[in-house]
């Protein structure tokens, strides 16, 4: 009977039928949410809130928003709490051993963004210094669950960055009394960081770039959460305060053919689908064959989640999400290159995937083969794990220790190359209206009377 039917868990299309707008509908995910026109005016009122009664503002959003109490003098967490944070033994050896592969991932990082000189023409030189910028807030986020994974992602490239001043916020977890999840405290001591507050998000993230009584302000803040803390990010560009764009609702792509093993497709697929209802998980694929098979071991998977991450999970393979048949490897690429997805996974042939992965340019991260899951991405590989969402891997990258150095370019030249560059030099001067440009360089030149 069709009422007894089993209702597929993936939303189902072909790329090619899709028209324009219905392709555009299927790419845009998650800033609707971020960019809210209620939900940027009650933002923009907190951080308002903030910038001008301080502590009390942070304390009262607290309250409010996560049912926590505190007093100001709660915000700071101590170096005696950081210092006594412990964790099962097994947990702390993972998270040792997730800090050692992330360092030396963006050791390598550095290594790469060595100072360099070049000589532009005779007797000009130029080149770049590489340093840290002065300060950074880092946001971990708590509430759907607690992420010290988020911790160390972020605390690990700010401190091989050598960044001077690093401060980590994150929420209290729920109904914990306002105590912070521990393991996250010792990523804090196991890196070094020692100034560490408990706060509502965005109103923290309003403190970080504000200041107050309590809490010291930075010149940049990063770190992913709900649309909520995306728009206070955003929010806080407005008052100078240095943000990445954007790090909303996790979601992923994975790229399949027929030689991809259904079961570990499925389980790969809920890697991402089980973070919220806000997710978004696409698969695509050559094979109408594979997606009936994955659905069928997705409903199965899925019946051994617990209902909230089920839930989740169903919202994100299904009205967010879902899977698209595509008729050619270079017809997945453009469609994963135009999603644009913060994590991409590859599971096609062999003789394949390398072809395949030449032709992807948009993603935060590109995972290769089915013994390459998003789950080792996110917590253990080394490359980075807070990455670009919405759309935004078209222009930006995941958070290295890239994401905290600045560059400052610097030049010599002798007399000989000013010289030889002076004619081009007055010429586009005198261009676009700027006498005194022409004449620092012509008054240097001129000869001289007699005295």
């Amino acid at each position: 009977m069709a009422g007894s039917e089993r209702r597929s868990v993936l939303r189902v299309s072909e790329w090619h039928v899709l028209d324009e707008a219905e392709r555009q509908r299927f790419c845009a995910r998650g800033l609707a949410e971020i960019f809210d026109p209620a939900l940027r005016t009650s933002i923009a009122d907190l951080v308002d809130d903030v910038r001008q009664n301080g502590d009390e503002a942070v304390c009262r959003a607290l309250a409010k928003f996560d049912g926590v109490s505190l007093r100001p003098d709660q915000l700071a967490i101590s170096a005696e709490a950081i210092a006594s944070a412990s964790v099962p033994t097994e947990l702390e050896a993972a998270l040792a051993h997730a800090i050692t592969n992330l360092r030396t991932f963006n050791d390598v990082v550095m290594e790469q963004a060595a100072d360099w000189t070049a000589q532009i023409e005779p007797g000009l030189s130029a080149g770049e210094r590489v340093s840290p910028i002065s300060s950074a807030g880092l946001f971990v986020p708590s509430g759907k669950a607690s992420y010290p994974s988020v911790a160390y992602q972020l605390g690990v490239p700010a401190v091989v960055a050598g960044v001077p001043d690093i401060a980590l916020l994150v929420p209290p977890q729920p109904g914990a009394g306002g105590e912070v999840d521990p393991a996250v405290l010792v990523v804090c001591r196991m890196l070094g960081i020692t100034r560490v507050y408990r706060a509502n998000g965005p109103a923290g993230i309003a403190a970080l770039g504000f200041g107050t009584e309590s809490i010291s302000p930075v010149r940049k803040i990063v770190g992913p959460g709900s649309p909520a803390v995306t728009c206070a990010q955003v929010e806080m560009q407005r008052h100078g305060v240095a943000t990445m764009m954007l790090l909303g609702p996790t979601e992923s792509l994975v790229i399949a053919d027929d030689s991809a093993d259904p079961v570990r497709l499925a389980a790969d697929l809920l890697i991402e689908a089980e973070h919220g209802t806000d997710s978004s998980v696409v698969l695509v694929t050559t094979s109408t064959a594979l997606v009936t098979r994955v659905d069928a071991e997705l409903e199965r998977q899925l019946a051994a989640l617990p209902d909230v991450r089920a839930t989740a999970a169903r919202a994100s393979l299904g009205p967010n999400g879902g899977a698209v048949i595509v008729r050619s490897l270079e017809e997945a690429a453009a469609v994963a290159n135009r999603y644009a997805p913060e994590h991409l996974q590859v599971a096609v042939a062999d003789r394949d995937t390398d072809r395949l992965v030449d032709m992807l340019v948009n993603a935060g991260e590109i995972l290769i083969g089915q013994d390459t899951p998003f789950s080792a991405g996110n917590f253990l590989i080394g490359c980075p794990a807070s990455l670009p969402t919405s759309g935004f891997a078209h222009v930006s990258s995941g958070i290295t220790a890239a994401a905290f150095l600045k560059r400052t370019a610097w030049a010599k030249a002798n007399e000989a190359a000013l010289r030889h560059m002076a004619p081009s030099i007055v010429t586009l001067a005198q261009h676009e209206g700027f006498p005194a440009h022409a004449n620092a360089i012509t008054n240097r030149f001129e000869k001289k009377g007699p005295t």
